[in-house]
């Protein structure tokens, strides 16, 4: 089995994009690659039939080699939990935690500065997927386009401590800050 060392400098990767862009596939794509037992960080929740469709679909994509967890709001625990020098994590995705947040009614910077130390003291690779959402129009309530800043500014700590960050579009990769 793959091992990948200790901390996680030089071992996170932002996968951004918008939605059906192909950015869940190609982060799947990063942790098989890494090697070891690869955890699937679910941060969805299945509240109605089409979203119980979307994880059975992403389920049968990855297979039954991947490790699943299901953790809607305590993402920073279950990154210290899981990302171990055996386990690429992948989480997808940060806007539904963001979401999830919001419902529960968490301090969402709190939260994102609870994520960033997990991702600083991780013990192996983690790849994390997010939504950029603010590409679109302005939109016409407060709740919406409070929640499309708090997904910018979270995309942007993620970003900044990331070795390694793509944009996908239409299936294709772009990397905005290639891994090192």
């Amino acid at each position: 089995m793959a091992t990948h060392g200790q901390g996680s400098e030089g071992r996170i990767t932002l996968v951004l994009g918008g939605a059906r862009s192909g950015k869940s596939r190609r982060a799947e794509e990063l942790v098989a690659a890494m090697g070891g037992q690869p955890v699937y960080l679910a941060t969805a929740a299945a509240g109605d039939a089409e979203m119980a469709a979307r994880i059975a679909h992403h389920r049968a994509r990855r297979g039954h080699h991947w490790h699943t967890v299901e953790e809607p709001l305590e993402l920073p625990a279950a990154l210290a939990r899981h990302a171990t020098p055996q386990a690429a994590v992948l989480v997808d995705c940060l806007t539904l935690w963001l979401s999830n947040l919001y419902g529960a009614g968490r301090d969402v910077l709190d939260a994102t500065n609870a994520l960033i130390q997990a991702l600083h003291t991780a013990q192996g690779p983690v790849v994390l997927v997010s939504n950029e959402v603010g590409l679109g129009i302005v939109p016409d309530n407060a709740l919406a386009r409070r929640f499309r800043d708090d997904a910018g500014r979270l995309n942007q700590a993620v970003a900044e401590i990331a070795t390694h960050v793509v944009f996908v579009a239409a299936g294709l990769s772009l990397t905005l800050k290639p891994a090192s």
